[in-house]
């Protein structure tokens, strides 16, 4: 793990030899080969997020086997940073100076794409469809090759804070976040959603390190707080363990979860499906296990990509679903981009996506950006895990 995730066919010919053909103003392009480069957690405290490369990995080996994209087959090189935001440096350092990436692709983390976004920024090296929601990643006037994908972290809080005061407007709010930028940024965004009753309904907030082996001692306090909603801005491993501990205590909130942690693989499997019952997050894409989406021809399509290409994999990881949905719409840029692959066409068609959907895109969504708005999906709906799929919440 860390290096190459696959390797790609070999490049022959004279001009690929020389290197001619990805000279110029398309580094990381020859003839036959876009070379992809990822920094992303196989080892770690987020370490479970390692399938969201492994996915992406199956899904551009799934291009390749059609014969890429215009011609092109994808060389993906994907290394291991442990969550860890100076090996994280390193690791785009090398991919950028040494591999000659076209771009880099899928970066797991808030502090992690906030390590490396200066140094890609500064290099007209695009970062595209980052797994991490910071609202500070929609900046084209002062990051122009840096973008996003999933929803933003304060949209996304500010949604959960919008609920509780339709629903509870008199509650008493715990919240439990990771103490680094991803954490504050959701923990600023339900302040913002709140207003001016922020102060007075938020009355037990915890933070913890992204490495601390428990989050015990914070889920206690907060409990002892007699909070009536959770919100846990967490990730995978401290979500399970919190919802363990809640079931140890006897204690079952009204509880918000990150849509990011909100995975039936990652998460609740680990935690017991019982035991997550009841959890609310945001959507934006179908459950695959869902049995309403059963005949949808998208979901279908889905569960014959994962069995030949990732047959071992558990379908209903949202990580799994996550990973088929960013590489589908890495796939569209580079098609938009046709045989223009130079880093700057590429940001272009990033940032002229429109009224384009990817396949399990939850029905009424779409995607539009702009050179002034990078924001890819916005719409999310609210849904309440029921032990076995999600169940829309009106």
């Amino acid at each position: 793990m860390g290096r190459n995730i696959f390797a790609a066919a070999l490049v022959g010919g004279a001009l690929a030899a020389t290197g001619a053909f990805a000279q110029g103003n398309m580094p990381g392009v020859t003839a036959t080969e876009i070379r992809i480069g990822q920094t992303i957690a196989y080892s770690g405290p987020a370490s479970a997020y390692g399938q969201l490369g492994k996915a992406e990995e199956a899904y551009f080996n799934s291009i390749n086997a059609k014969g890429g994209i215009n011609g092109r087959k994808i060389k993906f090189i994907s290394r291991d940073d442990a969550y860890s935001p100076p090996k994280a440096v390193e690791n785009v350092r090398r991919l950028v100076e040494e591999d000659d990436v076209a771009l880099v692709f899928g970066v797991l983390g808030t502090p992690i794409n906030m390590a490396i976004r200066p140094y890609l920024n500064g290099k007209g090296v695009p970062l595209l469809f980052i797994a991490a929601g910071s609202s500070a990643f929609n900046d084209p006037k002062n990051f122009k090759w840096v973008m996003g994908w999933q929803p933003n972290l304060r949209s996304e809080a500010n949604f959960y804070a919008a609920d509780i005061l339709k629903r509870m407007p008199n509650a008493k709010i715990g919240v439990l976040y990771q103490n680094d930028d991803f954490g504050k940024d959701l923990l600023n965004g339900l302040k913002e959603g709140l207003g001016a009753n922020a102060d007075k309904m938020i009355v037990a907030s915890q933070s913890f390190q992204a490495a601390d082996p428990s989050i015990d001692s914070q889920l206690v306090l907060i409990k002892n707080a007699n909070v009536d909603v959770l919100t846990l801005f967490t990730y995978s491993k401290q979500a399970a363990q919190a919802i363990t501990k809640m079931a140890e205590l006897g204690w079952k909130p009204a509880t918000y979860l990150h849509l990011g942690a909100a995975s039936i693989g990652a998460t609740f499997k680990p935690a017991g499906l019982d035991k997550s019952a009841g959890i609310l997050s945001a959507g934006f894409q179908m459950d695959v296990t869902d049995p309403k989406y059963a005949d949808e021809p998208a979901v279908k399509n889905y569960y014959a990509w994962q069995k030949v290409n990732m047959p071992s994999a558990d379908p209903s990881d949202s990580l799994v679903v996550a990973g088929y949905s960013f590489g589908q719409t890495l796939e569209q840029v580079l098609r938009q981009a046709g045989n223009d692959l130079s880093r700057e066409n590429i940001m272009k068609q990033a940032a002229n996506l429109k009224n384009w959907r990817f396949s399990l895109m939850l029905p009424g969504g779409s995607i539009n950006t702009s050179p002034e708005d990078y924001r890819v999906v916005n719409s999310m709906k609210l849904q309440k895990f029921n032990g076995k799929t999600w169940d829309f919440v009106e």
